[in-house]
């Protein structure tokens, strides 16, 4: 049996054909390290056998609506609002129930964002008489290339798709709590901290409903005294409305019988990074908004920078770095490169002087036209940026989620309310929704696009995606004959670091770039430290004898909360590391579930209500 280190050595030789790369089996592996026992969370380690759960109560006590909805963001908000909006319009009584993971409304949402009223035009005609908070009208519209000392100004001209004008600068989660209002107006039963985690079917593979997760386990994956089954809520429609990469949407996706994601491309993402700053009032300038891209990302590392003053009464601006998960350096750390981003020469001037008061991260998705799966299915739906409906040119997903939120909701009254609809399985099927978005303004704009994004794969990189955007778009708007197709999973373009130069970052100054720690604390983050992480391992030794052996442990640089970190193994051989999981920072990014080259972690959710605190990010 070979030891742990020349299991790394053999690991290093393979990492010159990592196509071919193979694991050793589980067992092997397990025989051959003395890594230490990290996951423990009962979707890995099966509770059945384990002596400590046998007297254990686990029935679930379950519950029963017209339809349920999971994720209280844009889109699950604006479908249960259309929900009860029809049936009031109709005089019909139906039951919505939506549950959102975080315990207060927008307290997990985080985006740039510059938002689209088309959507919400749409959803009310009065939304300013209502006091929805778009208080920020763009006023001026900004692009440029950065190099390492220059800022090239490129002009943003109406047809552009990050013109402007006519959109406002937003702060997401206090648009999501007002979209809760209205909710609750209409009777929406809403279930903040309530984390959603299983799936159910009915006994012919149809979606029978979901249900909460079980609280009250500690850490090592045994019974609390004030141990509680999750309940089960049952549904005619359940609708996945998680945000990116969420949890119940990958396991939808995993299902062989449903086949959601076959003959669409493998969807990939990029990871946000968003500060909100206190600024000097001598360099605020409401409604000025400012995208960049170039430095300090080389040409073939796709991402940019966002720049927005807000107009709430005081001098704040939300700054962010977006770099697409489809990188190719395991030393690529985005959060420094965020950092870096911020001592630009024409950058860091706006934030000299000021106060940065918030923090938070987010994985987007980019997929856009090509990555779309299967959107409808018997007994549940897709919906937002769970199957992923942002417009990556615009750099905007809140308006196209709302318009699938809100489709999907008519179609999903007619077939509840039709008293002659008949249904194939227990769970109603809706295809209506697919094919009315089709015929949609969503489906339209994301097709036109649809080349954008891919074409920066090109050997020309960045220069060669704004090349194409300028020749196709700008003046064909997206009705080339051809759609460019392709693209692999982002984890699988990641190289070997010994095919890759590593980084040196400068090292913070703590005015305008700060570390990593200090950051997540502006967060508010916290979970529950006696539970099992919910960064779980799929196999345990794979971190040390794969990850970092290969790759040199990326996912230490592109988790941008510091959860993941390499250290010394206690009483072992000299240099010989362990993986350390730091499941309290987690921010829920679910950038480690993208990226990790060994799909080794699997992001499931925490207890209820744990997680970021965002304040109107």
């Amino acid at each position: 049996m070979k030891s742990a280190r020349s299991l790394m050595q053999y690991y290093r030789l393979l990492s010159r054909w990592p196509n071919r790369l193979q694991l050793p089996s589980q067992t092997c592996i397990r025989c051959a390290s003395s890594q230490p026992k990290i996951t423990t969370h009962y979707s890995i380690i099966p509770r059945e056998g384990d002596e400590r759960w046998k007297d254990i109560e686990m029935e679930r006590y379950a519950d029963e609506a017209d339809v349920v909805i999971v994720g209280g963001g844009p889109a699950g908000m604006s479908c249960a609002i259309r929900l009860k909006q029809l049936a009031k319009e109709n005089g019909k009584d139906i039951r919505v129930c939506l549950f959102e993971k975080a315990p207060e409304l927008g307290g997990h949402t985080l985006s740039g964002a510059c938002l689209e009223p088309r959507a919400l035009q749409e959803l009310f005609p009065d939304w300013k008489e209502r006091g929805a908070p778009l208080k920020t009208p763009v006023k001026h519209d900004k692009f440029a290339i950065l190099t390492k000392n220059w800022r090239i100004p490129v002009p943003v001209f109406r047809g552009f798709p990050i013109y402007n004008e006519g959109n406002y600068i937003v702060r997401l989660g206090n648009f999501v709590k007002w979209l809760g209002e209205q909710a609750e107006e209409l009777e929406v039963e809403i279930y903040p901290g309530f984390a959603c985690t299983e799936v159910l079917y009915h006994e012919d593979g149809s979606v029978k409903g979901i249900a909460t997760n079980d609280v009250g386990i500690h850490k090592d994956g045994s019974p609390k005294e004030t141990f509680e089954r999750g309940m089960e809520f049952h549904a005619k429609v359940t609708i996945f409305s998680e945000g990116c990469h969420g949890a119940l949407a990958k396991q939808l996706y995993q299902n062989d019988n449903l086949k959601l994601r076959e003959g669409c491309e493998p969807q990939t993402y990029g990871i946000g990074i968003k500060e909100v700053w206190e600024i000097e009032e001598s360099k605020w300038k409401p409604g000025y908004v400012e995208h960049t891209a170039g430095w300090p990302l080389n040409r073939n590392t796709y991402g940019g920078s966002f720049l927005y003053h807000l107009d709430e009464g005081e001098p704040l601006v939300a700054v962010g770095f977006v770099v697409g998960l489809d990188y190719s350096n395991p030393y690529l750390n985005p959060f420094k490169e965020f950092q870096r981003f911020k001592q630009h020469p024409k950058v860091r001037p706006t934030f000299e002087g000021g106060k940065r008061i918030a923090y938070g991260a987010r994985a987007l998705n980019e997929g856009g036209f090509q990555s779309i799966p299967k959107l409808a299915f018997p007994g549940g739906c897709l919906i937002g940026c769970s199957p992923g409906f942002m417009n990556v040119p615009k750099l905007k997903g809140t308006h196209t989620a709302m318009k699938s939120g809100m489709v999907a909701a008519e179609a999903i009254f007619s077939a509840i309310t039709d008293e002659n609809k008949t249904s194939e399985t227990s769970g109603l099927y809706v295809p209506e929704y697919e094919e009315n978005l089709k015929k949609s303004w969503l489906w339209k704009e994301l097709q036109s696009v649809r080349n954008i994004r891919p074409s920066f794969h090109s050997f020309l990189g960045l220069y060669g995606g704004l090349l194409y955007t300028g020749l196709f778009y700008i003046f064909g708007r997206g009705k080339e004959p051809w759609t460019f197709k392709g693209h692999v999973a982002d984890h699988k373009n990641l190289k070997p670091a010994a095919e890759c130069t590593p980084i040196e970052y400068p090292k913070p100054d703590n005015e305008v770039s700060f570390d990593l720690l200090s950051s997540v604390a502006l967060s508010g983050t916290n979970h529950d430290h006696d539970q099992p992480a919910h960064l779980t391992l799929r196999n345990d030794e794979v971190p040390v004898m794969r990850n970092l052996a290969v790759f040199d442990g990326p996912e230490q640089r592109f988790c941008p909360a510091g959860v993941y970190e390499y250290v010394p193994l206690e009483g072992g051989e000299e240099g010989e590391m362990r993986l350390q999981i730091n499941a309290q920072n987690c921010v829920h990014c679910k950038t480690c579930d993208i990226k990790d080259p060994s799909q080794n972690i699997n992001w499931v959710c925490p207890e209820g209500g744990g997680g970021p605190a965002y304040s109107g990010m």
